[in-house]
């Protein structure tokens, strides 16, 4: 099962593939480290686990949040796809026991944040495996120009040392071209395998008005869509209250 063609629609049900989500999956199966810019709800996710299911060894996830990583193993395993995590929100015993899966090499994705993955715990038990690819999901979180800079995250390079063959991949929704850089210049890729999608949305259009009279031009945007849904930012919650 080495097709990405195959798995895509026989694992995951999909018949084509999103913008560069092949390009990127590719990439990566020809052992190329990889940073993709995608937005949200762009596929990210697919570019990395179709190739855990075409490498033969393990594909570790660096993800910074616990309720993604439940959500991704729980959205895996419905597919048939064996995965699991390590955080805190296990208990001792289910910890261990994931453990004892990834041990067993029963695992094909293995979801971790940059802390957990630091652990003398944890490096020991990689040691010992064949990781193939190491995916570092939300990567702005290394750039310290990024809006949500992690200093662990900046450790993971310290776990490339440690496994020299595996393919890294990074993936964002959200990095400037300074970001990028920084991200680049962090993980020791080259530019040349970057991947920047579109972020443009076909589904929505989007107006710039000049501001002049800003309650005239409200109102006359909630007259102008009278009875349907809207939403209207505004500065303090001062403002909400005047406004509404």
């Amino acid at each position: 099962m080495d097709n990405p063609e195959f798995i895509l629609k026989d694992t995951f049900g999909y018949d084509s593939f999103r913008p560069l989500q092949k390009d990127v999956i590719e990439n990566v199966l020809a052992h190329r480290d990889t940073l993709a810019v995608m937005p949200t709800g762009g596929g990210k996710s697919l570019c990395y686990q179709i190739p855990s299911l075409i490498f033969e060894g393990l594909t570790v996830v660096i993800s910074p949040l616990i309720s993604l990583m439940k959500d991704q193993v729980e959205q895996l395993r419905a597919f048939g796809v064996p995965s699991v995590f390590l955080n805190s929100s296990l208990s001792p015993q289910e910890y261990q026991e994931n453990m004892d899966y990834v041990k067993r090499g029963e695992v094909k994705l293995l979801y971790v944040a940059p802390e957990t993955l630091l652990t003398p715990r944890i490096l020991s038990l990689l040691s010992g495996l064949r990781v193939d690819l190491l995916t570092i999901d939300e990567a702005h979180c290394i750039s310290e120009w990024g809006h949500d800079f992690r200093p662990e995250y900046r450790q993971i390079v310290e776990i490339r040392r440690k496994f020299p063959n595996a393919v890294c991949m990074a993936l964002t929704a959200t990095a400037t071209s300074r970001v990028r850089q920084d991200i680049r210049q962090t993980l020791k890729f080259t530019s040349t395998n970057e991947f920047i999608a579109s972020f443009n949305r076909e589904n929505l259009f989007i107006e710039v008005i000049p501001k002049q009279d800003p309650t005239r031009q409200v109102l006359e945007i909630i007259d102008r869509y009278k009875d349907q849904s809207g939403i209207i930012y505004c500065f303090s919650r001062r403002q909400v209250d005047e406004l509404s």
